[in-house]
């Protein structure tokens, strides 16, 4: 097992820094940002799978000659009390850290999913009280804010599109509909649970600069996703514009919409409907959040306004098969006995 320690590594590694600053700085995920989703979650899963693995595979190497083997000798020495002399300080090290960093990113993804939780029920009961519902029946509720702001609070059955006095006045119908066309999408396509995702990522690994950058991809790459739902019943223009009035919105309603999809990141406060529960916890929070939003809102107006022809199949395809090696490699090197030795 020992070349298969030190080649999950070095997978570990590229897919903790320059594989994601790549991905980050390409210009093709915005033809194909479905393809490039499921690219940044194959980055993520895999390069924790390959850094858990590196770490479990060295630290098993002296037990036995294959994972298998080294896992039912460790579990001797736990279980029945045999020798563990076998293991150095290294590979006990190894071992432990192996431990200690799979429970805490499991921890860090439900802590994460309990909080956001009950952020959004709180925030729920706020609209129950403050908000009234759309007179067609919808699942729609609307706020009496005069910034123009739209988002979505995700909940089960109970998932509504949430909407500012502001903004139903100052968009047009068809411009309107390509907003609710937008916020639906986020739902049906459960985005929020991607934001969960990689939120509980970048907060169990916060000090990996590419757990941001692939937050932010993500963030940018379901606005895309949702936009493209709009345009197949909306125009170009309705969407443009009404994307260009939500953006008009001051900076703190807009990270309230942001807060009510995925809940945030560094701080919970609960202050007023405004037109949601929680801001950013500090003014250089506020200005990264505000820069963040305004690359977003930019980059989705370029892509409309200069649209690109899609990922040719081939393209797509090698992409697509890219990820299932990403995912496939780290797997074969540890369930496969003796794979290199």
């Amino acid at each position: 097992m020992f070349w298969t320690s030190y080649l999950l590594a070095v997978l570990a590694i590229a897919l903790a820094w320059p594989v994601p600053i790549m991905l980050s700085r390409a210009q093709w995920p915005a033809r194909a940002p479905f393809t490039a989703m499921i690219l940044w979650q194959t980055i993520a899963l895999a390069g924790g799978l390959s850094m858990i693995g590196a770490m479990l595979v060295y630290g098993l190497e002296p037990a036995g000659e294959n994972l298998i083997a080294g896992v039912r000798a460790v579990a001797g020495m736990v279980l029945f009390n045999a020798p563990t002399t076998v293991l150095g300080f290294w590979h006990i090290f190894a071992l432990s850290a192996a431990a200690l960093l799979t429970v805490h990113l499991l921890f860090t993804l439900l802590l994460t999913y309990l909080r956001i939780q009950r952020q959004r029920g709180r925030h729920r009961e706020l609209l129950d009280l403050l908000a009234k519902p759309t007179a067609d029946g919808s699942a729609t509720m609307v706020i009496n804010h005069d910034s123009p702001v739209a988002y979505c609070l995700p909940g089960g059955a109970r998932s509504v599109t949430v909407l500012s006095d502001g903004l139903m006045s100052a968009l047009e119908p068809d411009e309107l509909r390509a907003v609710l066309r937008h916020e639906n999408a986020h739902l049906s396509q459960r985005h929020h649970l991607l934001l969960w995702a990689f939120a509980a990522w970048r907060q169990a690994l916060p000090w990996l600069p590419t757990t941001r950058l692939a937050q932010d991809a993500v963030n940018s790459l379901i606005e895309m996703l949702a936009d493209d739902v709009a345009l197949k019943t909306e125009s170009k223009a309705s969407l443009i514009k009404a994307i260009a009035i939500v953006a008009s919105a001051p900076e703190r309603a807009k990270a309230a919409a942001r807060f009510a999809q995925s809940g945030p990141d560094a701080q919970e406060r609960t202050d007023t409907l405004s037109p949601a529960v929680g801001y950013p916890a500090s003014p250089s929070l506020e200005l990264m959040q505000a820069s963040d939003s305004a690359r977003t809102t930019a980059s989705r107006v370029s892509r409309l306004l200069s649209p690109q022809e899609p990922l040719a199949p081939v393209t797509t395809g090698a992409v697509l098969l890219l990820c299932g090696m990403l995912l496939a490699v780290p797997t074969a090197l540890l369930i496969v006995p003796g794979l290199l030795g």
